[in-house]
């Protein structure tokens, strides 16, 4: 059933121009990294956490912000023993005094900043009119007005320096919005047009070749959102055909060296952008048909807010093993012959 419902969104994406971008980088263009800084915000798991990594084992500078002050401590001597340096600043991006303290902090100890990237999130899943509304809220306050926070800290600065790059997480639902993730796909929707709306103000000064805004937007993928979303459908969430983090944090990594305006990170993520704007009524309906299909094949699950309102202590890794629990749970399902 779901090959099926794949088959003309795949069929009509290849048949057009537009392939996904190879991200991968010389060594030379890697050794660019090195002796730059990058803040990075929800850097204590995922795909923030993975960046931070990969930065310090080029010998990057990184400025890590997340709630979790102990999982930051973690990643900061990681890359401190990966030969990069780092800074721990506690950030929860929602308040904007914090997200200034945090670009001042990066300034004082490294003098400037040369990217920064919005990575900080929070998900639902569930039907939209059974949820908390106060979820909702704390939903935007993270996903939305903490990366116009980060935004606007960052560009006032990259501005008085006179170069910089941005670096905004959307997602494939920043152009496909997923029923059941309503109001995670609007936050999602809204970074992509700030991201074009930065872009065009940038231009306007002309400072567009040396100011970047980028929108990175990754298929779904195997990190601890899943488990840190929170969830009032009554199931695990999952869904099909999984990336793992490696290639959102090398595209990532890509991107802080190549900035665009907008990069859809793999072949399904451009295949599923494209089909959108072509048909995005059918693109729509197959993208629900599968994302139902694959919460029915999760296991039970009582209702929870998971970490928006909180941090959890749990999932500070960069996998988050969902691609093992989907096997686990297709092998408990699947029918005796």
């Amino acid at each position: 059933m779901r090959a099926r419902l794949l088959l003309p969104a795949l069929l009509l994406a290849t048949a057009l121009p537009g392939c996904a971008v190879s991200t991968h980088l010389s060594r030379h263009e890697l050794s660019r990294v090195g002796g730059r800084t990058y803040v990075v915000t929800g850097a204590s798991s995922g795909f923030g956490r993975g960046l931070a990594l990969r930065v310090g084992a080029l010998g990057g500078n990184v400025v890590l912000a997340a709630r979790r002050a102990d999982a930051l401590e973690e990643v900061a001597a990681q890359v401190r023993a990966a030969g990069g340096q780092a800074l721990v600043v506690p950030t929860d991006v929602s308040d904007p005094a914090q997200v200034e303290a945090l670009a001042d902090a990066a300034t004082r100890r490294f003098g400037r900043i040369d990217v920064w990237m919005n990575i900080a999130g929070v998900g639902a899943n569930g039907r939209f009119w059974e949820m908390p509304v106060a979820d909702y809220s704390r939903i935007v306050d993270v996903n939305l007005k903490g990366v116009i926070y980060g935004s606007h800290a960052a560009l006032r600065r990259f501005l008085a320096q006179g170069q910089g790059t941005l670096v905004n997480m959307g997602s494939v639902e920043s152009e496909v919005p997923l029923a059941y993730h309503a109001t995670y796909a609007s936050t999602k929707a809204g970074i992509l047009a700030l991201g074009r709306a930065l872009n065009a103000e940038i231009r306007h000064t002309g400072r567009g070749r040396t100011i970047r805004v980028a929108t990175v937007m990754p298929w779904a993928v195997d990190t601890p959102f899943f488990q840190h979303e929170a969830n009032y459908s009554g199931t695990a969430d999952r869904m099909a055909m999984m990336d793992g983090p490696e290639k959102v944090v090398r595209a990532l990594v890509w991107v802080s060296l190549h900035p665009r305006e907008e990069l859809p990170v793999g072949a399904k993520a451009q295949m599923a952008s494209t089909a959108h704007h072509l048909f995005p009524d059918l693109t729509e309906r197959i993208s629900a048909s599968i994302h139902r299909a694959e919460m029915k094949k999760g296991r039970p699950q009582p209702p929870s807010s998971g970490n928006v309102h909180q941090p959890m202590a749990d999932g500070r890794t960069v996998e988050g093993g969902v691609r093992a629990r989907m096997k686990a749970e297709d092998g408990a399902t699947a029918k005796p012959r």
